[in-house]
């Protein structure tokens, strides 16, 4: 569509529009005519039925009302609960972002309030909620957004123009390949390079933290892969195993747009950041720095789940709920003219969990599936939650008997959340004592995020979350742990008391200093709740092993396993019998289902049964196999 905007154009009446431009996949006029803003009697919604595209319309950028009157006016019209923030302004593109507690009120009926505001200072308003924790990185991250506001609207831009102004490797012939680079046959640096004549995509990037030297990174160094010509990144979530490595690629060159959820955005750059910070603390050279996780931001595009955005000439992307951690997603990818589509799940669980509801599993058409594995074996059938939730209790109550402490190594996005809600309904229908629960790590964070995003949440969740007094992450019972000398006070300190520390895996972070000097005292607990690949210091806890020695310069200390060990069985993954009940469900189902993100034999045994139940075509790959799809 080399002429899109020419077409647009061509169906207005003329000398409206003083400006056309692309922001992605969507088209953005401009006009300096207020009362064709206002009202453009249906011009742009016959404009959208004859392009089958996105259109905007917004003031020119001249015509706005000047900013501190414009706050004023916003303000005065804002009604007195709505609880008003920040609000800041985006000159380059006519828009006011409008930071507040109560969305649905600042809206108004219909949407009067926000037409009351184009109306008297012709910008174009966005309601965002307010975090009812306050939350420094989403600040941070609006405000790298805002400051590169012309940087955004040319790179938007550009996208636009790489997507409809033709193609550019020559269509020769029509076919896909997906290569695995990472994660077939392991858990651990996802990484899928998708091909065809015109595109290059890569789904996710990630890092293996519990593995040494190059068994870290997706293998990168395949002749197919050329970062020069990578069109598009999409993450499904944040978890380091799958968004670890993003900001690497922009560290050496690439410029192009990452596509992910914009929780996933918020979280990822958290945790990467927390990655860049635990290195340096052990005195490692980080494979990357803030400033390249900073560009990665620049270069984020957000979509919503089930938005249909095209991302290169030949490739169209949606995001569906995946049901695993705040804004994952699965990726759905409409190739060519109909030619094949895929379903890339990342990870999933399909079930209602305390946060999430449960995967998607109905769209549009799906030739192949690509489905996570890592509880894919036959034995990964996990007892039903409320067995796992009293054997927790009583856990957490006879610690307190013995006048220890548990301490519960956390993903710090996923599980952690999970865990918080379930020890404050513990403690507020009085199941078990009242205890503090400290926060350590970057999981107070990922709280917060949890809180400015509660649309991703299932509606019993985001029902709480919209009440304060309900709300179970604003409890009395979480106190945040700020530095070392707060740690050693609750380690010295005499009472129990849960400790929430990243990370699960214990590969760094606070859980392994608590870890170290709780371990020898037998009144204590530790409690696994996430996965623990093979190798990490969890698994080897878990596994029994007696004895660990750690050294810090020349100084090894050994410590003595006498603390009480506990697994919780219960997952942000699908099990054996969700994973084959969700392919059950797929509508429609695939013709062909590819097994990755699991240990070889549990990837190889779901395979099999896969094959063996749906008589479909199922393929098991290895890293570095390339699989035609089509």
């Amino acid at each position: 569509m080399p002429d899109i905007i020419k077409e647009i154009l061509g169906g207005l009446p003329e000398n409206k529009i003083s400006a056309a431009v692309f922001e992605g996949a969507n088209i953005v006029l401009y006009t300096k005519d207020m009362d064709f803003f206002l009202d453009n009697k249906g011009a742009i919604k016959e404009a959208v039925d004859k392009v089958k595209k996105r259109i905007e319309l917004r003031p020119d950028p001249s015509c706005t009302m000047e900013q501190e009157k414009a706050q004023e006016v916003v303000k005065s019209i804002m009604p007195e609960d709505v609880g008003v923030g920040n609000i800041i302004f985006d000159a380059q593109r006519s828009q006011v972002v409008i930071e507040v507690e109560k969305p649905g009120v600042a809206i108004g009926k219909s949407g009067e309030l926000l037409r009351e505001i184009k109306d008297k200072t012709h910008w174009v308003p966005l309601i965002k909620r307010t975090p009812a924790i306050r939350s420094l990185l989403i600040e941070n991250i609006r405000s790298v957004l805002y400051e590169n506001s012309d940087y955004r609207r040319k790179f938007l831009d550009q996208i636009g123009h790489r997507i409809y102004d033709g193609w550019i490797r020559g269509k020769k012939n029509e076919w896909v390949r997906i290569t695995f680079l990472g994660g077939a046959r392991q858990v651990g640096r996802s990484c899928l390079l998708l091909q065809t004549p015109e595109s290059r995509v890569l789904l996710d990037c990630g890092i293996n933290v519990a593995a040494e030297g190059e068994n870290m990174y997706p293998q990168l160094d395949v002749p197919e892969f050329k970062i020069d010509e990578i069109d598009a990144v999409v993450v499904t979530h944040a978890h380091l195993d799958h968004s670890g490595l993003i900001p690497y690629l922009f560290k050496f060159g690439y410029r192009g747009p990452v596509y992910c959820t914009e929780a996933t955005r918020d979280l990822m750059a958290l945790i990467q950041l927390d990655l860049v910070k635990i290195a340096q603390g052990e005195g490692k050279e980080p494979i990357y720095n803030a400033d390249d996780i900073k560009e990665m931001v620049k270069h984020t595009v957000c979509l919503e789940f089930d938005e249909v955005s095209d991302i290169t000439p030949d490739v169209r992307l949606t995001l569906y709920n995946s049901g695993h951690i705040l804004g994952s997603a699965m990726a759905h990818l409409h190739i060519g003219n109909g030619l094949h589509n895929l379903l890339y799940t990342g990870d999933l669980k399909f079930g209602k969990t305390q946060l999430f509801a449960p995967a998607a599993t109905k769209f549009p058409r799906m030739e192949t599936l690509i489905v996570e594995s890592t509880y894919g074996g036959k034995e990964n059938v996990m007892p039903p939650i409320q067995e796992e939730e009293e054997d927790f209790r009583k856990v957490i109550a006879e610690t307190i008997q013995r006048g220890g402490k548990v301490l519960m190594p956390v993903l710090g996005s996923g599980r952690a959340q999970d865990m918080m809600v379930i020890l404050e309904e513990m403690i507020r229908t009085g199941q078990v004592e009242k205890i503090p629960v400290y926060i350590d790590g970057m999981v107070w964070d990922i709280m917060a995020i949890h809180t400015a995003y509660p649309e991703f949440l299932n509606s019993t969740m985001r029902n709480r979350i919209f009440h304060k007094d309900e709300n179970p992450f604003l409890s009395d019972i979480f106190k945040r742990v700020g530095s070392k000398k707060e740690r050693q006070q609750i380690i010295e300190s005499g009472g129990s008391c849960v400790i929430l520390a990243t990370s699960g895996m214990m590969v760094g972070g606070p859980s392994v200093e608590y870890f170290k000097n709780l371990a020898e005292d037998p009144r204590n607990t530790i409690v696994f709740t996430c996965f623990q690949p093979e190798g990490s210091l969890a698994y080897r806890i878990r596994a029994g092993e007696p004895e660990f020695a750690f050294t810090e310069g020349k100084k090894t200390e050994v410590i003595h396993v006498k603390m009480n060990v506990h697994k919780m069985e219960i997952t942000d993954h699908a099990d054996r019998k969700q994973l084959m009940n969700f392919i059950y469900k797929c509508d429609p189902h695939p013709k062909k289902i590819i097994i990755v993100h699991g240990e070889s034999s549990k990837a190889l045994d779901l395979a099999s049964s896969v094959h063996r139940q749906f008589r479909v075509e199922t393929v098991c790959p290895r890293n570095l196999e390339t699989v035609r799809l089509k």
